[in-house]
């Protein structure tokens, strides 16, 4: 392959955008190369402005679940499109979405349409503290939950990637109300309970782990989350940006079988597009703006044309329940032959997966929390990221990111990637 177009965009990119890119893992800094520039997607394969076709596992990182450019995703939006852009209004459609959420996650009794991940947590954590009259909230360690100046504290994702695990500009005061527990733990939640007693809003968690690579639940470990979180008064927020309706219509919540008081989603239930929501418990939902003391708006909050779009993915997904299902089948299929074709070689590599999203750790160890998710050799993915990526598949550009399997993907495109792995792990250049 070439990528002469793609260099020749990055070396004029780099003089109009911090680092070339607007969002860090883009820049593909932490495997040691320039990216690639996406001109195009079809189904489960990307194309470049150099004309290279790559079988595609970022998928928009999640929301791609029927595969790119899906017609049913595509004739919605530009049926919505003659109607206009955006009202800045209520319409039908933000009340169509929230009774689809609700009718797939029972815990949604209210919800609010957002614009982003990230604005989602944001606000749900706000709520909680209004709600509840404290200030401090608990995350994991190596979880991300978007760039919120109190959530950037021992985060996952791209940060893994950078220079540093934090990021400048957050103050200290802010910092000092995110109290970081580890994954898999529910001993370090109790303990940080204990030491700030009656001062804890909520805990945060992504059900599964899936921005220090992906890192599924031990058993207990979200049952015991819900459980203190009960006994302290504190609310237990689920961050659903990547589970919700990935590991199934309903979630990780209908998947694990835990009721949390808050959830929050993101790009998926826009089918891509920039559009987020949280919602919850009834109680807790009336404390928001106009109802309550809590303040949060958004000109474009349900936006109609995100509305269209995440209204035709979902109701296509809860048509079509036979999907997910498939999928598993064909991520098991990948993310099991990675396993045995490293293990066979003696490549030092673990592989987790649940459902359709997976990662590939190159560790010995098994991988449940941060500190071994950072045990892994970046350098070694580096050189299998490229090697993989020369050859037309295109996987996260960082080692500690999720891969996805679509509902466009097949045995022809697993095929083709497991016999790539087998040449690299061979050795093959």
């Amino acid at each position: 392959m070439t990528f002469s177009r793609s260099d020749e965009l990055f070396s004029e990119a780099v003089k109009y955008m911090p680092g070339g890119v607007n969002s860090p893992v883009r820049a593909y800094r932490a495997v040691g190369r320039t990216p690639v520039f996406i001109r195009r997607a079809d189904g489960a394969y990307l194309f470049d402005e150099d004309g290279n076709r790559y079988i595609d596992y970022v998928g928009s990182w999640g929301p791609a679940i029927l595969g790119h450019n899906n017609p049913v995703v595509k004739d919605a939006i530009l049926a919505a499109l003659e109607n206009g852009l955006s009202f800045g209004a209520a319409t039908e459609a933000e009340l169509t979405m929230a009774k689809l959420l609700q009718s797939a996650v029972p815990s949604l009794e209210m919800v609010r349409m957002v614009n982003s991940g990230t604005e989602a947590t944001m606000s749900a954590l706000r709520v909680a503290r209004g709600f509840t009259g404290r200030d401090k909230i608990i995350k994991f360690s190596g979880c991300y939950h978007g760039h919120a100046d109190g959530l950037l504290v021992k985060a996952g994702s791209g940060l893994l990637s950078g220079a540093s695990p934090d990021s400048a500009g957050v103050s200290a005061s802010v910092a000092a109300c995110t109290l970081v527990a580890d994954f898999n733990s529910t001993d370090s939640v109790a303990a940080l309970f204990e030491r700030n007693r009656g001062e804890i809003a909520a805990v945060i968690v992504e059900p599964v782990a899936a921005n220090m690579g992906v890192v599924p639940p031990e058993k207990g470990f979200l049952e015991g989350l819900r459980g203190i979180c009960t006994r302290e008064g504190a609310l237990l927020v689920f961050d659903e940006v990547i589970t919700g309706f990935r590991l199934g219509f309903g979630g990780a919540q209908e998947l694990f079988g835990i009721r949390p008081d808050l959830s929050c989603f993101g790009k998926i239930i826009g089918a891509g597009l920039p559009v987020g929501a949280y919602g919850g418990r009834r109680d807790v939902m009336e404390t928001v703006s106009p109802l309550g003391p809590v303040y949060q708006a958004g000109t474009l909050s349900g936006n109609p044309i995100a509305m269209a779009a995440g209204i035709a993915q979902l109701s296509y997904l809860r048509e079509h329940p036979e999907l997910y299902p498939a999928m598993e089948k064909e991520a098991a299929r990948l993310f099991r032959g990675l396993a045995e074709i490293m293990q066979k070689k003696d490549a030092a590599c673990t592989v987790n997966s649940i459902a359709s999203i997976g990662s590939l750790f190159f560790t010995r160890g098994r991988v449940r929390d941060f500190s071994s998710a950072l045990t892994s050799d970046t350098k070694r993915y580096a050189g299998y990221f490229s090697y993989m990526l020369d050859r037309g598949v295109y996987q996260a550009p960082a080692q500690f990111e999720a891969l996805f399997v679509s509902a466009a993907h097949t045995a022809r495109e697993i095929d083709q990637t497991l016999e790539l792995a087998e040449t690299f792990a061979a050795g093959g250049s």
